[in-house]
This record gives C-alpha cells, sequence and structure tokens, in this order.
C-alpha cells in the first residue's frame, strides 16, 4: 500500500479453516491468509498497542466480536474465542467466512 491509508485498506473479507493449538488448554484460531497478512502488516504501527497483536472487530456468520490478531509466522492468528464459536457450531477444520477490520489508534 502506498500513501495514504483509507477505510478500505483496514477492511478484509477472507476464508479460513478453523485451526486448534492444544496447550493447557485448547486453543481456536482462523489464519489470516497471505496476501491480507501482508496488507495488515503495511498498517500494523498504526493499530498495535504492542507486542505485535493487532486489534480488530470482526463478524463470522451472524456473531461480531472485537479481538486482537496474534503475530505467527509472518502472518496473522484471528482468535475464536467460545463466545464467537459456541453459537457459530464451530469446530477444528471447519471453513469459514470473516469480515473483520483492523482498528486504527486514535491519535
Amino acid at each position: 500500500m502506498d500513501g495514504d491509508i483509507g477505510a478500505g485498506d483496514t477492511e478484509f473479507v477472507f476464508a479460513g479453516r478453523v485451526v486448534e493449538w492444544r496447550g493447557p488448554a485448547p486453543y481456536y484460531f482462523v489464519p489470516v491468509p497471505d496476501e491480507e497478512s501482508a496488507d495488515i502488516a503495511a498498517v500494523a504501527a498504526l493499530a498495535t498497542y504492542g507486542w505485535g497483536v493487532i486489534p480488530v472487530r470482526a463478524r463470522i456468520g451472524g456473531t461480531a466480536f472485537e479481538t486482537s490478531l496474534f503475530p505467527k509466522d509472518g502472518g496473522y492468528l484471528l482468535p475464536l474465542k467460545n463466545a464467537v464459536r459456541k453459537p457459530e457450531e464451530l469446530a477444528a477444520g471447519d471453513d469459514v467466512r470473516v469480515e473483520m477490520e483492523v482498528l486504527l489508534r486514535r491519535p
């Protein structure tokens, strides 16, 4: 992206597969595709509040939520809390459509 950041530069729609990470407790994520991750990285400095996490507003199905993307291997992971997974009946391996907006810090 070149020049000024506009609203279209912070809004994304993509498809992904729910993945599970098993640690002390299971966590669920949707990996952000490479192209969208590159676009997010271009505006990351205007959004992050530290540690590389990026605040976002997202929607999957009928469930809207706010969370923060986690950086991972040059891309990002969108965390899915139970408050999102349960009403949408999502499990590891499910394909989802994500609408997402990066929330820029206000000056």
